[in-house]
């Protein structure tokens, strides 16, 4: 992971073998990002993404291996006790086929580069468990 920052926040590009979480996780506790928004896109080669199923509160995950597109990664960086807290969505494309995946990032291994912007907004927005929903939410105190 390579990266550098400017006054509104952060320019990152990962390298083949890098993961997204995993790095974007490291570069938030290292400048102590407490909320920002994330925009991204590039090429992988193994995807892990969930999907949300609302009656059963709980994430459905798929697991998808190739070599795909990054068309689109979007999401925020929070904090939830006291740590960063991500919450992406991505949606990816197999260049061959025209096949097309979205939903929750879970892992993302990058198989060429990822070109990563990092918005830091002043400020904390924090995140608490909601029973009703069965997702962390925004915690606005």
């Amino acid at each position: 992971m390579e990266y550098r920052k400017f006054p509104q926040g952060y320019v990152m590009r990962l390298d083949p073998g890098e993961e997204i979480v995993e790095q974007l996780t490291a570069l938030a506790e290292r400048e102590n990002v407490r909320l920002g928004c994330v925009s991204a896109l590039g090429a992988a080669n193994d995807v892990t993404i969930g999907i949300f199923s609302t009656g059963e509160k709980q994430y459905h995950s798929r697991h998808y291996q190739g070599d795909f597109e990054i068309s689109a990664l979007v999401g925020s960086v929070t904090r939830m006790e006291g740590k960063p807290y991500l919450h992406l969505h991505i949606t990816i494309g197999n260049p061959v086929t025209g096949e097309v995946h979205a939903g929750h990032l879970t892992s993302c291994t990058i198989s060429a580069t990822l070109e990563l912007f990092l918005q830091v907004w002043d400020g904390q927005v924090d995140r608490q468990f909601s029973d009703q929903v069965g997702l962390n939410l925004f915690r606005f105190s």
